[in-house]
């Protein structure tokens, strides 16, 4: 296994046209938004009452809990996305309110170290007996992860404290010669690995490694469990062991199978052990799930979770647009084990995947308001059917202001302010750049400066500060689509020789301050296909530019985007948009056709068809300008 290291969140701050604004909107927007609806300040969007739960739990206020069972998960992600704020805009006042917060968590934690309001408050006699529902590790664990960003930020370590006790206490409980259980939603593994990650203490390590090879050990595990309980929280099938990947132990699963969030969330610390303890082999079962994936249950924008029923994995190749689950929070955490599996071996696969959601299946959640969210992220919607009819109550033509199971924003949050340590990993004689974003980043071999055009331009120049004198490579991420022979790369404005592997170009040399690389390439408009496999889209074509992919909408197109055809030999051009919501992406103007629509239900004479231009918008800007028709996949 190599040596590879992922960076620190202070080193790499971003200065880019595409993602600055996006950082600055949940600095500005989003993170004071989220904390009202925690504090259940927004007349007319959906009661929280999470820090209220905290509040109760710590004997501050009389009441009751109220919310999910996972509330308290709300509260943790955005204590992480505010420390990640900091880092890239210190705010004394909101680090003032982050305080206030967790000294509330900190007290409403009991003297054992367990922290969990809901079974604090209302089911204090039940803990640690429903581990399929309960998401007590689940919640634990995105503290753990709040406790580890927060402080990597700013030095303090009550949190930290809280997220160290709690662990101790699941150890007492957990592990090899102890209890045996699993948790019905993975997340506590990421969490303790990030305990491990900013501690180095291995007992995190070796707890999150006995949750992970313990999947799949027992499997009569949590029917037992149900058979002890007298109580439910959602009366989940117990023998559903597709659902939370407890269908085999974790070396042994060849499909990704059951709840798409949950799933990505163990693959990922499936990876970072793997990472940390050099285990070849465990690093091979992630290889063959991510294989599974990226093969056979993928969306063309990046999604994945086709099925509306418990917000799972379909069966192969089934990708319906218009019924597309697609949760916000499952792409997130699909970027997320792509940067774990790019910190251990950097491979073009992995950066082209962590691309293709950051430009379109993540971003596409959240309205441009920032106060406006989607929880599915559907390549098609028609309103009067989707949100409406059986199979498509899911698909909400428009973001709601928030919902009662809140998973989504806070999480798009958090990785939205965290970007920066998603573009660098590091080993001794190497740098290696995974995504072309504008910033300035403080590496260990070097101080790189990044000026991108990126995406919709395809300049982008890396200037040099050496930090050694001894040799070292700088390893760019050339996307998949960009052949060799359209790239061009000059260091100091002389041509260089393209060395290419695994998807990235190598570069080494003996570094000069100041060195200047700069890549330039065509950015083409690119027509995409299907597999004849996926019966949704077959005769349907997808288009793409850069690593952003497109659709339509009626509000450009007019009613009805099934009538419309596009000629295969219809030429495509890239323009600058036009007005407040498009002005500063780039929108494709086409030739297409338009079959005439008919009062008869059936006729015999084939539909008359009229030439019509066509504009495909950014997919991750659909829904922004009023309620319409939109779809990703047109005829051709």
């Amino acid at each position: 296994m190599s040596e590879i290291k992922p960076i620190g969140l202070k080193q790499a701050k971003l200065n880019d046209a595409f993602w600055t604004p996006y950082q600055e909107l949940v600095k500005q927007v989003v993170l004071p938004y989220q904390e009202k609806i925690l504090n259940d300040e927004i007349p007319g969007a959906e009661k929280s009452h999470a820090l209220a739960n905290f509040r109760i739990a710590a004997g501050m206020e009389e009441g009751e809990f109220y919310g999910m069972v996972f509330q308290d998960s709300d509260v943790a992600k955005w204590l992480e996305a505010a420390s990640y704020s900091l880092a890239v805009h210190p705010d004394p006042d909101l680090e003032r309110r982050m305080d206030e917060v967790i000294a509330i968590v900190e007290k409403a934690q009991q003297p054992d170290g367990y922290l969990d309001t809901y079974f604090t408050i209302k089911e204090p006699e039940h803990r640690y007996t429903d581990l399929l529902e309960g998401h007590e590790f689940y919640c634990m664990g995105h503290m753990m992860e709040a406790a580890a960003a927060h402080y990597e930020v700013t030095g303090k370590d009550t949190l930290l404290n809280v997220a160290r006790r709690m662990a101790d206490q699941i150890a007492s409980v957990f592990g090899p010669d102890k209890r045996y259980g699993i948790p019905g939603h993975e997340e506590v593994e990421v969490g303790l690995m990030r305990l491990y990650q900013v501690t180095g203490d291995p007992k995190y390590k070796d707890l999150a490694s006995y949750f992970i090879e313990a999947r799949g050990k027992d499997k009569d595990f949590f029917a037992e469990e149900k058979e002890k309980r007298d109580f439910d929280v959602f009366g989940m099938d117990p023998r559903d062991l597709d659902y939370n990947q407890s269908f085999a132990p974790v070396r042994e699963q060849k499909a990704a199978k059951g709840h798409a969030v949950r799933a990505v969330y163990l693959y990922r610390a499936m990876a970072d052990l793997a990472a940390a303890s050099g285990d070849g082999t465990l690093y091979q079962a992630c290889r063959t799930l991510w294989k599974d994936i990226l093969t056979k249950k993928l969306y063309v924008t990046g999604a994945i979770g086709a099925s509306g029923e418990l917000e799972s994995f379909s069966v192969d190749y089934d990708l319906p647009p218009d019924r597309a689950y697609a949760e916000t929070c499952a792409q997130v955490g699909l970027v997320f084990w792509a940067k774990s599996m790019l910190d251990i071996e950097p491979k073009g696969e992995y950066a082209d995947i962590m691309e293709l959601c950051l430009y379109n299946s993540t971003i596409s959640g959240m309205q441009m308001d920032g106060k406006h969210f989607f929880y599915v992220n559907p390549l098609e919607v028609n309103p009067g059917l989707s949100g409406k009819v059986f199979g498509m109550r899911h698909v909400l033509p428009e973001r709601p202001g928030w919902y009662q199971c809140a998973c989504c924003p806070p999480n798009l949050a958090r990785l939205l302010l965290s970007l920066g340590r998603y573009c660098w990993s590091e080993s001794e004689d190497t740098v290696y750049s995974h995504l072309m974003i504008g910033q300035t980043a403080q590496l260990a071999l070097a101080d790189i400066q990044v000026e991108s055009a990126y995406p919709w331009d395809g300049q982008v120049r890396y200037t040099v500060t050496p930090k050694t004198e001894k040799e070292f490579c700088l390893a760019i991420h050339i996307p998949g689509y960009i052949a060799d022979a359209s790239l061009a790369v000059t260091v100091g404005g002389k041509p260089q020789e393209i060395e290419r592997r695994d998807g990235y170009l190598y570069l080494r040399r003996n570094w000069n301050a100041g060195d200047v690389v700069d890549l330039h390439f065509p950015m083409e408009v690119r027509r995409l296909y299907g597999t004849i496999r996926v019966r949704d889209t077959a005769g349907q074509v997808a288009l793409a530019r850069g690593p952003v992919v497109y659709c339509f909408e009626g509000v450009d197109n007019g009613p009805m985007l099934q009538a419309l055809t596009l000629p295969r030999d219809s030429e495509i051009t890239a323009e600058k948009g036009e007005g407040e919501l498009l002005k500063d992406c780039v929108v494709l103007k086409m030739k297409g056709l338009r079959e005439a629509d008919s009062d008869a239900l059936y006729r015999s004479a084939p539909p008359q068809r009229t030439e019509t231009e066509l504009t495909a918008i950014p997919y991750y800007l659909w829904g922004n300008r009023g309620l319409n028709q939109m779809r990703v996949w047109i005829r051709e």
